[in-house]
């Protein structure tokens, strides 16, 4: 094998006597690297396959020739002829290699040798690397032939032009030079888009644009990517085709030589549409005639990973051809033969992936008996496909057994164990624990699973209802894995069956709602009760919030709950409290948990307690408009004199003051409170103002130089204060949230009175009955906070 670059960008490859490579080209790791490779022949390329090393590194190629080891990168692959392509699903990497490929041994057009080097990373960190080598006999190639590989577009013609047939890859460089300065002067490249003027450039300057033109010893092979600024795109029979025509012309004594090369392929990029994956090409490709002579199908064929099956195989997997309206639609079935499925799970839901790589090959011929062979070689995959399992309660509450069907479970998928009410089983021990538990087939690719559990086994939750029924309850979750990867999902079924009392257990007394013991702590208020059979009659709430372990969560309680007890702590200025009778010293603070009925949603119990707790600082936000606030001003303001201060109105004063704090109390709508509405919160704003105390050596005096400004805020849901302007009586569903923020130095002309926004009442109303968005949140609300 020999090769050269022409200044002009050319790159011939003509049939040489075989050298022996250098033998540094040959060296190799002292011990291969474990991994399984594969190298075949196929019909218009070798074939590579790696599978991925267990470090996740991915392999790289060196192309390797007497001349030295050339790296495959992305640009090379496309200058030269090589596909690098990383196949996850398959785990596996794949090189694949035109028979017209740079640094390939190239005997007439009908033996080639490739050699290449392979780099592998370890999961040190360490590289390791191995040659292969292959030749590949392959019959004829007709006149022309058009690839569409996944990276690049190949077109070459058969021609006669000569080529030197004699001396050494040492000498090569030599010959060629006098080939290029007498048989083949002034090589020139034409290219045409449709509609515009030919572009006529050097073979070097067709390089530099992603043009590459070679020469071996009976063809001419042009090769670029795709979407080149000189490719145009056509639309044939509904479906979208590129197409780039070159000339390639060059004067040869005293003649010139013109070479036509035009490749044309389908853009089409397939489809699933949910049974199998589709592409289409039309059934000609009318831009490949040359001249007036018209091209007719005279073959077509598919397979994947590069090889062209025969009609028998084709037929057994179920892959298609079909020619409709001018188009050929070829398809694969989902999970047939020949591509690869994967399965996985996301978001605890059993997912599967299906790739193929397809390969196309169609023979066209012209008038004259010229035939052109048409290669597409392209990876298709269909997106995830979820298959969500469902249970079906198909119980007879005559039998006393329950029965729950689980459906549409992957073939691939195993049922390894369920849990009964929190009692966890594996499938091989059910049938010995008395449950029956059996497989039956859905479909070719799914089953399901049945499970009888009956009424009186020692799993199943027996109740007492105060409508005079006796109620089972079961509560299943199913443990799934994909095997063989062993990859968990789950899902939980739930069955209740209801039976007259008087059938199971007569003289069965009324349940009672569940009542609390409370008591007052230094921190807030603790509730405590024993759990009874018929506390699931009954929910817990706060107010209309249902008590759960997620509602404790956000809002701070401390709940625990067993199977003999309940515990609720819950701790002063969490959500819940009401506040009364505040002053400097103390307050009540009261908390209410009310038990409510689950079938008539009456509340039939209440269990509240009130407990005395000593005066800090607070802010309180009543559910009534009114905001209370206990704040020490001389943590900031050591000179702060709290008889002095006032609100944005000066005559709203403090309820009530000692040396170093400060009580307001006054409505939302007094003081000079200003409000701010938005589509989610209202937010009252007031200001607490006090100038600092200065002492001189006779008396202490007030300075109006500066002054300090405390501000308080309420913010409350915009959803619970819908009434708010509908009769100026102001009610929240929830208390609101209070701020405090530390007080800043004002300058004196910043101290003028604020302006309350100028709204009319309609826009007021308006704007506060529109949906919050974000309702729930109220149930997070605080009941003091401090910014800076």
């Amino acid at each position: 094998m020999a090769f050269g670059f022409v200044s002009g960008g050319l790159l011939l490859m003509c049939a040489l006597t075989s050298a022996l490579l250098d033998s540094k080209a040959l060296q190799q790791s002292f011990s291969l690297p474990q991994t399984t490779i594969n190298i075949e022949c196929k019909a218009n390329s070798l074939f590579i396959s790696l599978d991925m090393p267990a470090s996740g590194s991915q392999p790289r190629f060196e192309a390797v020739d007497a001349t030295g080891a050339y790296p495959i990168t992305e640009s090379y692959g496309v200058q030269c002829g090589y596909t690098y392509s990383v196949q996850p699903l398959w785990g596996r990497v794949v090189l694949r290699a035109s028979y017209f490929s740079c640094h390939t041994d190239n005997q007439n057009d009908e033996v080639f040798t490739f050699m290449f080097g392979v780099f592998i990373t370890d999961q040190l960190g360490k590289e390791s690397f191995f040659n292969v080598s292959k030749t590949c006999s392959v019959p004829p190639f007709p006149p022309r032939v058009v690839t569409c590989e996944e990276n690049y577009v190949e077109a070459s013609v058969r021609t006669d032009l000569p080529c030197p047939t004699s001396g050494s890859i040492k000498d090569f460089s030599a010959s060629f030079s006098v080939v290029h300065s007498s048989a083949f002067e002034a090589w020139q490249v034409m290219l045409q888009r449709e509609g515009q003027q030919p572009d006529v450039m050097s073979t070097e300057k067709a390089a530099t644009l992603g043009y590459f033109i070679m020469l071996t010893p009976g063809r001419l092979v042009f090769r670029t990517t795709f979407g080149q600024p000189h490719a145009s795109l056509k639309m044939v029979n509904s479906v979208a085709v590129e197409v780039i025509q070159a000339t390639v012309f060059f004067r040869q004594n005293w003649m010139v030589v013109m070479v036509d090369l035009i490749a044309a392929y389908s853009l089409d990029e397939g489809i699933f549409d949910g049974y199998r994956l589709h592409w289409r090409t039309p059934a000609v490709l009318t831009p490949l005639s040359v001249g007036t002579s018209d091209l007719s199908s005279e073959y077509m064929g598919i397979g994947v990973d590069g090889d062209i099956l025969n009609e028998q195989a084709v037929a057994a997997r179920g892959y298609s051809v079909v020619v409709s309206d001018g188009t050929i639609d070829c398809s694969i079935p989902f999970a047939a033969e020949g591509g690869i499925r994967k399965s996985f799970v996301a978001g605890n839901v059993y997912n599967v992936l299906y790739a193929v790589v397809l390969t196309y090959q169609q023979v066209f011929v012209d008038q004259r008996g010229v035939k052109t062979e048409y290669n597409v070689v392209r990876q298709m995959a269909t997106p995830p496909i979820p298959y969500p399992p469902f249970s079906v309660n198909q119980t007879v509450t005559e039998e006393r057994v329950f029965t729950v069907y689980l459906g549409n479970i992957p073939f691939d998928v195993e049922l390894v164990s369920v849990e009964l009410n929190g009692k966890e089983v594996s499938t091989s021990s059910a049938t010995q624990m008395g449950y029956f538990l059996n497989k039956v087939p859905e479909s070719n690719i799914t089953f399901s699973c049945i499970i009888r559990v009956p009424f009186d086994d020692q799993v199943v939750v027996k109740q007492y209802t105060s409508e005079g029924l006796f109620e089972y309850s079961l509560e299943i979750k199913w443990t799934l894995y994909i095997m063989p990867q062993m990859e968990a999902y789950y899902h939980f079924s739930s069955v209740v069956a209801l039976v007259q009392v008087s059938q199971d257990v007569p003289d069965v007394p009324a349940a009672s709602p569940p009542v609390f013991n409370s008591m007052c702590t230094d921190g807030g208020i603790s509730f405590m009760k024993n759990n009874k059979k018929s506390d699931y009659l009954w929910d817990i709430t706060i107010g209309s919030y249902t008590l759960t372990p997620q509602l404790a969560s956000e809002r701070g309680y401390i709940l625990m709950n067993d199977s003999n007890t309940l515990q609720l702590n819950v701790p002063l200025f969490t959500i819940g409290y009401v506040y009364e009778n505040i002053t400097l010293q103390q307050f009540y603070g009261t908390f209410e948990l009310l038990a409510r009925n689950t079938q008539t949603l009456k509340i039939e119990q209440s269990s509240a307690k009130s407990c005395l707790f000593q005066t800090t600082e607070l802010l309180v936000c009543s559910t009534g408009g009114v905001m209370t606030v206990v704040s020490d001003l001389t943590k900031a303001v050591l000179s702060a004199d709290p008889a002095r201060t006032t609100l944005l109105d000066i005559n709203c004063r403090p309820q009530e003051t000692d040396e170093t704090r400060v009580l307001f109390s006054f409505g939302l709508n007094t003081c000079g409170t200003r409000f701010q509405i938005n589509q989610q919160y209202v937010t009252y704003e007031n200001e607490i103002i006090f100038h600092e105390l200065y002492s001189t050596d006779n008396r202490p005096v007030i300075t109006r130089d500066a002054a300090y400004r405390m501000t308080v805020r309420c913010i409350y849901p915009v959803s619970g204060i819908e009434s708010i302007l509908v009769d100026r009586q102001f009610r929240a569903q929830t208390p609101g949230i209070g701020q405090i923020k530390d007080p800043v130095k004002v300058p004196p002309q910043m101290l003028k009175p604020l302006q309350q926004p100028t709204q009319t009442l309609q826009q007021q109303k308006q704007a506060i009955m529109k949906p919050s968005l974000q309702a729930s949140n109220a149930r997070k609300a605080a009941v003091y906070v401090r910014v800076g």
